[in-house]
Formats: C-alpha cells, sequence, structure tokens
C-alpha cells in the first residue's frame, strides 16, 4: 500500500442523500497513478452517482473527494475538467457531422483566456497530436472519416480520444465496451491497458470478462456502499459479492 500522499484520488466517507434515501453511503476507496480501478455491482448500487460527485454534476451530501490534494466538491465541474479529471458518458457525444479529425481538434485544448479560442489556428502542434491520439484510439486511417460513418464501437473510441487530447490525469468511463462486439472489446482492452501507462482510469463495467482484461483493483458497491475490493480473483471469490451479484 502506498502512502496516502501518493494517491492520485482519495474518496472518504463519501455520501449522497436523495430525498432520505443514501444512493451512495459512506464510501472510501483510494486510487494510485497508472492504475485501472472498475466499479462493479448490481444495477442500483450507486456506481453512476459515484463518477457524477467525482466529476461534480452531483454535489455531495457529506465526505470528500481529493484529486492530487485539491477538494473537488468544492469545485465546480468546468473547474474540475480543468484540474485534470476527464468524464465519458454511457451514450457517445460525438460530432456526427464533423470528421474524426474535426472532433479531436474541437477537443483540443485551447488555453482558457477569452481570445484562446479566437487566435487558436491549426498548428502543427495539434496536427501531430491529433494524429498521436488516432493512433492511440484506433482510428488513424480514419481522420477524414465523418463520424456519422462511425461504427458504435468506434464512436466510443472517437469520444475516448476527445478526452484523451485534453491530457487528463484521470479518465472516467461508464460502460465503455456496452453494445460493442466481441472484437472491438478486446481492441478497447487494450485501449485501456495502452491508456493507464501514463494516467489513472476508473471505468463502470458489467462485462466481467472484459473487467478480467483491464482491472487493476475492483470495487464491488451494493446499495452504495463497497462491499468488497481488490483484484479480479479476489472479490470473485468474496461470498458477500457472489451472494449479492455473482449469484444472480
Amino acid at each position: 500500500m502506498m502512502a496516502h500522499g501518493q494517491f492520485l484520488l482519495k474518496v472518504e466517507g463519501l455520501t449522497v442523500s436523495f430525498d432520505g434515501f443514501k444512493a451512495v453511503d459512506n464510501l472510501s476507496f483510494y486510487v494510485e497513478p497508472n492504475e485501472c480501478r472498475v466499479i462493479i455491482g448490481p444495477n442500483g448500487a450507486g456506481k453512476t452517482t459515484v463518477l457524477d460527485l467525482i466529476c461534480g454534476r452531483t454535489k455531495a451530501t457529506d465526505g470528500s473527494v481529493k484529486f492530487k490534494n485539491h477538494e473537488l466538491l468544492k469545485m465546480r465541474e468546468d473547474q474540475i475538467v480543468h484540474a485534470g479529471v476527464g468524464r465519458k458518458f454511457q451514450t457517445p457525444s460525438v460530432y456526427e457531422d464533423l470528421s474524426v479529425f474535426e472532433n479531436l481538434e474541437i477537443s483540443f485544448p485551447k488555453g482558457h483566456s477569452v481570445f484562446g479560442a479566437l487566435s487558436f489556428r491549426r498548428t502543427v502542434d495539434v496536427t501531430a497530436r491529433i494524429q498521436e491520439i488516432a493512433e492511440t484510439i484506433f482510428l488513424a486511417d480514419l481522420l477524414a472519416e465523418k463520424a456519422a460513418f462511425l461504427s458504435h464501437g468506434q464512436k466510443q473510441w472517437l469520444e475516448i480520444g476527445m478526452l484523451l487530447i485534453q491530457d487528463p490525469e484521470l479518465l472516467m468511463l461508464d460502460e465503455p465496451v456496452a453494445g460493442m462486439s466481441v472484437a472491438e472489446r478486446k481492441k478497447t482492452a487494450e485501449l485501456l491497458n495502452r491508456i493507464i501507462q501514463d494516467r489513472s482510469v476508473i471505468v463502470i463495467e458489467h462485462d466481467m470478462g472484459f473487467v478480467a482484461d483491464i482491472a487493476t483493483r475492483v470495487n464491488v458497491l451494493h446499495q452504495g456502499k463497497m462491499l468488497s475490493e481488490g483484484s479480479m480473483a479476489h472479490v470473485q471469490a468474496d461470498p458477500k459479492v457472489i451472494e449479492v451479484y455473482l449469484g444472480h
């Protein structure tokens, strides 16, 4: 176990109540650099809510979320993004009528000055970075292709690329392989294993085969609480997990 100071993300006592119902209940976990943390659990366990709390979309009732020792719970969503936390939702939100290149270009961080966007030009640096990201997400040969013509899986990769180009240190993905073909799932596992060489990822997923391919550590959530935590082998063998989750 690393010393607490070295964690990229520290979630402690995180709680959110909706009308007295605790959707997330006193949850604590720690994410290290270069880690793929997968959160699994039955529907309604609070998995997506955890991501909503970390990225500022939902306000916590109690607890602390520290990213590189900055308290995220005091920040707005856009400030959290600027701090280095990227979030992908379940449905891909790419710009269908723009090309792959343009989707990546539009996501490139342009500085946060008022004139940033106006003075931004297609520089050699930007083009090189787009090329590099396109290689990573298996779309290098499709840069001129309209996003509308991509397969479902390719759209998911493009959206991951749109986050990667902003260079977040923590990337959060909600069910990234839902609806993908077997071949696309394999490539997505390859992609995530590549991504965590220089950043951390939190993934919510139902597909256990995919989880086994990517997870450094697994958290099992049940009714907003942490039921089990550890390696895939550890949580799969945990009697509590078998009872509430794998048994269904």
